[in-house]
């Protein structure tokens, strides 16, 4: 995790976020669906997922929340704070995976005496687009 933090007064509408990929393990996957307490076999039982259609077991939806929260405060660093997100969901992630995420400033306000700006993030796979949507986040200003 970053420790520096990336300030309000320093970033614009328009700018990009640095993309960061991850290779998606069946370790990844088994074990962010336990620590989501998400225990349904089509995350951790690959002859479950096929039962079910899916090839193989995958990626549950909390733990693409818990990426894309993850990509946004690593590149905001530790004052970073994340105050509302949506979420559209279309590939599905499998072991093998590499999943890359990329994101925007689309707005740069003022709100409520928070310094806030909004992210239009990707996360994409092979397969095409798994996760997609806006965040608004609260960033540092500068003393």
């Amino acid at each position: 995790m970053k420790t520096n933090s990336i300030y309000w007064d320093e970033v614009k509408e328009g700018d990009e976020l640095p993309s960061e990929s991850r290779n998606i393990t069946r370790t990844t996957i088994v074990a962010t669906a336990i620590a989501t307490r998400d225990f349904t076999p089509v995350h951790h039982d690959h002859e479950a997922a096929q039962r079910e259609g899916a090839r193989d077991i995958f990626l549950n939806i909390l733990s693409t929340g818990g990426l894309i929260g993850r990509y946004l405060t690593n590149w905001s660093g530790a004052e970073g704070e994340l105050k509302k997100i949506t979420i559209r969901l279309g590939a599905t992630v499998f072991p093998g995976d590499t999943l890359t995420s990329s994101g925007k400033i689309t707005r740069k306000y003022s709100e409520n005496n928070a310094h806030l700006i909004d992210v239009d993030f990707n996360l994409v796979v092979a397969m095409g687009p798994h996760a997609w949507g806006t965040a608004t986040m609260a960033l540092p200003v500068k003393v």
